[in-house]
């Protein structure tokens, strides 16, 4: 009830505006320590993923804390897991305002972001300083002005960057904001960059002597053969896991809605059913040989267990989040607690 009367209010406001106004109140509200008291208390729900310990299976999205400025504030909500970014090599200012809207007759939010972002040294600095207890997940990309034929420099700083700090590491080639981006998930410049990330992988673990696990984020707008092939050179390379799936370019279940037409990713509600779709033919193609965290549309708990039965180890929320709030991630871990 309190968020609903928070959300009407904050739903009155310019959608950039209210997200940075709300995550900067709880994020307040937390080192007052006037959060716990208002907040359900979620049991464990222990699960071994990618070789990490995790409280429970439902976690942060990357996107909504792209400088982990809110980790331990999302941590005290119940999170599990907390991926933060996209973080890229320098800092960028991202795409021109308005860049985000609301669908809300369909649950549904339109991005085009464009990572902007701090850049690696704040990002990594707030980590380092996180109390958080549970594992925490740093999400890499490139930069707007770095041509796509560059891009392994990007995703290589990043990663010898975050290494020593990041519980696992997110490659983001999916994101539908940054022009190029999204052809490194075909072909030649997949297996290229998948072989650079496994070999400074290799080479990182040894100097640290720590194992970080590296997950790869794709895009829903594949063919099932598409999907297939990632799924293949993938785990060929013997990475860690698959995150499915980030935004949609499809906009046939918002068509003549305010803001449809906008350029951007399209998330929540519309987007369920294709990242569920996705994550059987990844679960298909994979055969257990390495996890999916299932994220798109996770609006309550029935929507995390579908993700689960899907084929997901883990699930993350994001839109969900924006819409029912913090109830949503103890929905999300009883539901599949009552599954199990």
């Amino acid at each position: 009830m309190a968020y609903s009367l928070a959300r009407n209010l904050l739903f009155k406001l310019q959608p950039e505006t209210a997200h940075e106004l709300s995550l900067d109140t709880m994020s307040a509200a937390h080192r007052l320590g006037l959060l716990k008291p208002f907040m359900s208390k979620i049991q464990p729900l222990p699960v071994k993923v990618m070789g990490l310990d995790f409280p429970n299976p439902v976690g942060l999205a990357a996107g909504l804390d792209k400088n982990a400025e809110y980790i331990d504030a999302m941590g005290a909500l119940g999170f599990g897991f907390v991926e933060v970014g996209t973080v890229t090599p320098k800092a960028q200012p991202g795409n021109p305002k308005p860049r985000l809207f609301r669908l809300p007759e369909k649950e549904a939010v339109i991005n085009r972001m464009g990572f902007n972002n701090n850049g690696l040294d704040p990002l990594i600095a707030r980590v380092k300083k996180s109390n958080f207890a549970g594992p925490i997940g740093i999400n890499i990309g490139k930069n707007f002005s770095t041509p796509v034929e560059q891009a392994n420099d990007d995703y290589r700083e990043c990663l010898r960057a975050a290494y020593d700090y990041a519980d696992y590491i997110t490659v983001n080639v999916s994101s539908p904001n940054t022009p190029g981006l999204r052809t490194l998930q075909f072909g030649d410049a997949l297996t290229t960059l998948l072989d650079m990330v496994k070999y400074e992988q290799n080479i990182l673990a040894e100097q640290a002597g720590r194992y970080v696990p590296i997950a790869v984020k794709i895009a829903p707008d594949m063919t099932e053969d598409e999907v297939r092939l990632v799924a293949n050179a993938i785990r060929s390379r013997k990475l860690d896991a698959v995150i499915a799936s980030n935004t949609t370019l499809d906009r046939a279940a918002v068509q003549g809605l305010k803001y449809a037409d906008e350029a951007g990713g399209l998330s929540g509600l519309p987007i369920r059913e294709k990242s569920t779709k996705m994550i059987r033919v990844l679960a298909d193609s994979l055969e257990g040989d390495l996890p999916i965290i299932g994220v798109g549309g996770i609006m309550n708990g029935d929507d995390a267990v579908e993700k689960i039965k899907a084929g997901a180890s883990l699930v993350q929320i994001y839109t969900g989040f924006i819409y029912h709030g913090p109830a949503l991630v103890r929905d999300c871990v009883e539901a599949i607690r009552f599954a199990k």
